[in-house]
C-alpha cells in the first residue's frame, strides 16, 4: 500500500520527504487536530489504542503554532 501511495504523490506532484501511507495518516490526524477534533474522537477514527498516541500529534501542533507565532530566526 506504501508504494502505491508514494506512486500516487509523485504523480499528483505532492513532494514530502517520506511519501508513503504513513504521510496520509499524518496529514489526516494534523488536519482534526487543527480543526479541533477531541483527541479521543480523532484516536478512535484512526485506530489509536492509547491517548498518548494521539497526543503525540497535540505536541507537534503546538510547536508548529509556536514556530509560526516567532516567525523567522526570532528566539524565545
Amino acid at each position: 500500500m506504501s508504494s502505491s501511495v508514494a506512486l500516487y504523490l509523485y504523480k499528483a506532484g505532492v513532494q514530502v520527504p517520506k511519501a508513503g501511507s504513513h504521510t496520509l495518516r499524518h496529514t489526516c490526524v494534523q488536519r482534526l487536530i487543527d480543526a479541533e477534533f477531541p483527541l479521543k474522537t480523532i484516536g478512535d477514527y484512526v485506530g489509536h489504542r492509547s491517548p498518548e498516541s494521539t497526543r503525540v500529534y497535540s505536541k507537534v501542533a503546538i510547536a508548529s503554532l509556536r514556530e509560526v507565532a516567532m516567525g523567522d530566526g526570532e528566539e524565545l
